[in-house]
């Protein structure tokens, strides 16, 4: 039987999946994380599936989202976007520490995966952090500093009013680069990473994304199956049934 556990940790809300048999055993662990406007209830049917396979899975929410929320509107929680990226980011380290510190995730075997804003907070993370052993971006994107330039553009196409001098958004896209993963490819350290991706996403551009992944190809030129790409010519920004059993299938096989 899998348990659904609502916890708190470090004043973080969170979800704990896992199943009974394997509640007190030291377990590799999924943390997923959710996309935009979403909330961490949101992906339990990935953490069942996983939970399933003998991993234990974390839910956690990201700032401002469910449980966190703050009644912003959709333009103003658009405006806190990268704070949110970032700070989760800095949270997985804390949720990590925690589950080994209750002896209860093997260190060696931890993997983060998330749709959307959680796969780019993902791929943000490769970066930062040498424990993720594997990883899987559902709509995701590595590039940072392009993102932000493209939302940017967008704002103003729309007429919208950016609340920023020139000199603060320079600031914000020099912060960004050292969580851009398309800017520091070496640190993937021939992890397994898997990507999926509509090609009809008008949300995530899907084009940025794949691109990096033809440039990183020859970097797993020795170990070739531990990098893949799905890509889904239908699909927009909707992870379908073959891209959730990807992620489980993904996770079982390098955790």
């Amino acid at each position: 039987m899998v348990i659904v556990e609502k916890m708190n940790v470090a004043n973080i809300p969170l979800l704990h999946i896992v199943n009974q048999t394997d509640k007190n055993n030291k377990t590799p662990l999924v943390m997923f994380i959710h996309g935009f406007t979403s909330a961490k209830e949101n992906n339990l049917h990935y953490a069942y599936y996983l939970a399933e396979k003998g991993i234990r899975v974390i839910l956690p929410e990201a700032l401002f989202h469910g449980e966190r929320s703050k009644q912003f509107d959709s333009t103003e929680l658009s405006m806190h976007f990268w704070k949110i990226v970032v700070n989760e980011i800095e949270e997985l380290k804390t949720l990590k520490e925690y589950f080994e510190e209750q002896e209860l995730i093997d260190s060696n075997r931890i993997g983060v995966a998330g749709t959307s804003m959680g796969g780019i907070t993902t791929l943000g993370a490769l970066t930062k952090y040498e424990w993720i052993k594997a990883a899987v971006s559902l709509m995701g994107s590595p590039c940072y500093t392009t993102l932000l330039k493209g939302q940017l553009y967008s704002l103003r196409q729309n007429g919208m009013e950016i609340p920023l001098s020139n000199e603060e958004i320079e600031k914000q896209i020099l912060f960004l680069e050292k969580y851009d993963l398309s800017l520091q490819r070496e640190k993937l350290n021939n992890r397994p990473l898997l990507f999926w991706h509509g090609e009809r996403d008008d949300v995530v551009p899907f084009a940025p994304t794949y691109q990096f992944y033809k440039e990183i190809v020859p970097m797993y030129e020795q170990e070739p199956n531990k990098l893949k790409f799905i890509a889904d010519p239908l699909a927009d920004h909707k992870v379908s049934r073959e891209g959730v059993l990807a992620l489980v299938d993904w996770f079982e096989k390098y955790l």
